[in-house]
């Protein structure tokens, strides 16, 4: 979103030395501002309006919790499933993903400018949480077992690697995207060799066992 702290760096206003209704350069901002004229740099005094602002609640989740923020920006700036940026909470500074976005009257839309969004849903994507379906590497001895792991969320999940997760070392076999990061892949699902998926995208992993023993009734 954008810095409304910094100043705009050109206002369309007519000089009076020129007479030209043209951009200036403003060297000093506030509610008069000191503007320098393109065309002919001649320097005055101008009333630039300040840009006016939303507050728009913003709901993060973590990993099953969720707290509350704000989000501010110009009224006509427009926010939509999918979006990245920054939000500042009493945790910490975290990178977070737009998940929905919610009207008045509780009704929900992929996208929305800040003067009529009611609440924005995000969930955090700098380091998430991953679920692994872990399949048993015999598929006698043991059963399928859920695993997850927290990882950046930049970490790439590779078809056919292997992975170590603590005592847990596992091959990727498919991965399932999350609905809101469709657009960033061609399937729904992956399970060819050297598909990749970022962390920050993946709803589900599934894996293979790499070192459970084989069962033997010798």
């Amino acid at each position: 979103m954008s810095d409304h702290d910094a100043p705009p760096a050109q206002v369309p206003v007519e000089c009076p030395a020129c007479g030209a209704e043209t951009p200036h350069e403003v060297l000093k901002a506030g509610g008069h501002a000191t503007v320098q004229c393109t065309e002919c740099a001649h320097t005055h005094k101008v009333e630039v309006p300040e840009p006016t602002t939303v507050d728009v609640d913003v709901v993060v989740s973590q990993d099953g919790e969720s707290y509350t923020t704000t989000l501010d920006g110009e009224p006509e700036e427009t926010v939509a499933v999918g979006d990245e940026f920054v939000v500042e909470t009493p945790q910490a500074i975290q990178q977070v993903r737009v998940t929905s976005i919610e009207l008045s009257g509780d009704r929900r839309v992929e996208e929305s400018d800040l003067d009529h969004a009611a609440t924005v849903w995000t969930r955090v994507v700098d380091n998430v949480a991953v679920n692994i379906t872990v399949h048993p590497k015999d598929g006698r001895r043991d059963e399928t077992r859920s695993l997850k792991v927290y990882v950046p969320g930049d970490f790439e999940f590779v078809v056919g690697e292997t992975k170590s997760f603590g005592d847990d070392e596992i091959e990727i076999e498919g991965v399932q995207v999350r609905d809101e990061a469709g657009d960033r892949y061609r399937h729904e699902k992956f399970d060819h060799e050297g598909d990749m998926v970022y962390a920050k995208d993946v709803k589900r992993v599934y894996a293979r066992d790499t070192k459970t023993a084989a069962w033997s009734a010798w």
